[in-house]
């Protein structure tokens, strides 16, 4: 079954849970506001994603802005702070599996849904 880490505000997310409805697919929408990620679970997710931790981070958010921006931060840094404020995450994130998406773009994801 896929799962939706979905922000109930933000407008992409709310598309791609459209899409993914109209699809009559199954699927479980995680509020990761409300239940956020350990870091173990960002690491997994990441992993799933293939991509650099930076690139999970949503680099004009006020709070990267005001306390991580221009920082030589790890990988691990980076983690840590997506863990701690979880506004800080792309969205919305489609899971299938051992793989993911940043659903942003409706035709990447439906690519990936085939």
């Amino acid at each position: 079954m896929l799962q939706i880490l979905h922000n109930p505000r933000c407008g992409k997310s709310r598309n791609c849970l459209a899409f993914v409805t109209e699809t009559n697919t199954a699927f479980e929408i995680i509020n990761y506001l409300e239940n956020t990620l350990s870091v173990n679970e960002l690491k997994a997710l990441i992993k799933k994603l293939k991509i650099k931790p930076i690139e999970l981070v949503r680099q004009k958010e006020t709070i990267w802005i005001e306390n991580y921006k221009g920082k030589s931060l790890t990988d691990t840094a980076i983690i840590k702070a997506l863990a701690k404020h979880p506004i800080l995450i792309e969205r919305p994130i489609v899971i299938n599996g051992d793989k993911a998406i940043i659903g942003r773009e409706i035709d990447k994801l439906e690519n990936f849904l085939k």
